[in-house]
């Protein structure tokens, strides 16, 4: 069984910075696209970020130049590196993957809390 695990989440002060993991494991001979979303309270989910396997990137507009997604193709692992954090990011992120490519595969999800 393939799955996504999230991890780093975690409170942290206005204009701090965090960095969340995600991990693929299970019987996995491909993965392709890797991505970042979020929910806040009360929204709908939100894109954040994407990767290619050849580490294309893509952003969403509310997190273009605070936020950087990496990854590293040996350990079917991606990352999310947020800075400047806000109380509006505060939200439960979620891990995406393409895995052996007709998988769509999501995360169960990890809670940022941004607060003083």
């Amino acid at each position: 069984q393939v799955q996504l695990v999230e991890s780093g989440g975690g409170l942290v002060q206005p204009g701090g910075s965090l960095r969340l993991s995600c991990a693929a494991s299970g019987s996995i001979f491909s993965v392709g696209d890797m991505g970042w979303y979020r929910r806040c309270p009360g929204k709908e989910r939100e894109f954040l970020a994407r990767i290619t396997s050849g580490r294309n990137t893509a952003y969403g507009d509310s997190v273009k130049g605070r936020f950087t997604i990496s990854r590293v193709n040996v350990k079917n692992t991606v990352y999310l590196q947020m800075n400047s954090l806000k109380p509006e990011d505060t939200a439960v992120y979620y891990c995406n993957a393409r895995i052996n490519y007709d998988m769509d595969v999501w995360g169960k999800g990890t809670l940022v809390t941004v607060s003083s």
